[in-house]
């Protein structure tokens, strides 16, 4: 799933090609994935776009009379740019943006549970925005971090879109490899050293990730997460101690983790893989 870094270094992608032109129209290609129902698409026509942001995980487009387009990718989403503009439509595709006299976005999904959508937003109107909690990298987030007594797992709360924005299973297992944590640490339990230790750690592999994709060109392919440290590499050795990592699987997702450096050599129950063993 495209998370803060991927979908920051889009929106500066995305921003180069349209910021200025005139919005011409939207060529809505799955009628689902289209969450509001007003504005209509149409009656952007004309809309100068001032530019393209990001908040979290969603891509904004802004236009000069304070409406907007966001589109989140979720689970397998991915961008083209199309220059010129084209008016096919390969597998997967969502929506097609297009500009005038600018190249076309095309919004395409590939995944099999969660879909990506796209909102048009009034002038005023937050829309989904409004559930995030504060974004990753910002002062607000290190606060929360640096004074909350929740008691939910850390993996679970840099999760949670609610609590903080732009972070999901593979930056997550990132962080808290780089911090020293375990996976199943409760943010309320660290003392004010591990959560500096996090803190720290989400700069780190964030601004790297954030470097990482700036190196890309035109959309987002479909190949990413490929500087991954630690997330999806279960098997292979550690890259700072030479362990093998490991991994435990939950219904929707896997986690994965350093026993050596993490969980003081301690290989944590799997459930799903106990039951295989037995």
């Amino acid at each position: 799933m495209p998370e803060l870094p991927e979908i920051r270094a889009l929106a500066e992608r995305l921003d180069a090609v349209v910021a200025g032109a005139a919005f011409d129209r939207a060529d809505v290609l799955q009628f689902s994935s289209l969450k509001t129902y007003a504005p209509r698409p149409e009656e952007l026509a004309g809309a100068d776009a001032t530019g393209v942001g990001s908040l979290g995980k969603y891509a904004i487009v802004s236009f000069a009379d304070g409406r907007r387009i966001l589109f989140h990718l979720s689970q397998g989403g991915r961008v083209d740019v199309e220059a010129p503009p084209k008016s096919t439509k390969p597998r997967g595709s969502v929506v097609r943006f297009r500009f005038i006299g600018r190249p076309s976005i095309l919004v395409k999904e590939f995944g099999t549970q969660r879909k990506a959508g796209w909102w048009v937003l009034a002038a005023g109107d937050d829309g989904p925005l409004e559930r995030l909690g504060p974004e990753a990298l910002t002062p607000a987030a290190e606060d929360l971090l640096r004074t909350s007594t929740d008691t939910r797992r850390v993996h679970t709360i840099l999760r949670d879109q609610r609590t903080i924005a732009g972070l999901g299973r593979g930056y997550t297992d990132d962080v808290l490899h780089e911090a020293l944590l375990s996976p199943t640490s409760q943010l309320g339990k660290l003392d004010a050293e591990q959560r500096e230790r996090l803190i720290a750690a989400i700069r780190t592999v964030l601004d790297d990730a954030l470097e990482a994709e700036r190196n890309r060109t035109g959309g987002l392919q479909t190949k990413i997460g490929d500087h991954f440290i630690v997330h999806n590499h279960a098997g292979e050795p550690c890259p700072r101690c030479g362990d093998d990592l490991r991994h435990v699987s939950y219904e929707s997702h896997e986690v994965t983790y350093c026993p050596t450096c993490q969980t003081g050599g301690k290989r944590l129950s799997d459930r799903r893989m106990d039951r295989l063993l037995r």
